[in-house]
């Protein structure tokens, strides 16, 4: 695999100013693209959360709630 530089060479490049400058009123290059960059799309997972954890995260929700709301009336009662 070869390294490919994204800068644009000065000396091959119109519409520069020695030493890489942009005279006013010229567009200045276009920055390139690296092929190479990036991650490679080799593996890519399902999002979100599974059903069993989300499920057990759910169950464990409600039976704290009803322990507070059970021990809540037995303190009024």
């Amino acid at each position: 695999m070869t390294h490919v530089n994204p800068d644009p060479e000065p000396e091959r490049t119109t519409g520069l100013e020695p030493g890489g400058s942009v005279p006013p009123g010229e567009t200045p290059p276009a920055e390139s693209s690296m092929p190479e960059a990036g991650p490679r799309e080799t593996h890519n997972p399902t999002k979100g959360w599974s059903k069993a954890p989300l499920t057990l995260i759910l169950v464990l929700v409600a039976l704290i709630a009803a322990f507070f709301l059970v021990y809540a009336l037995v303190l009024i009662l």
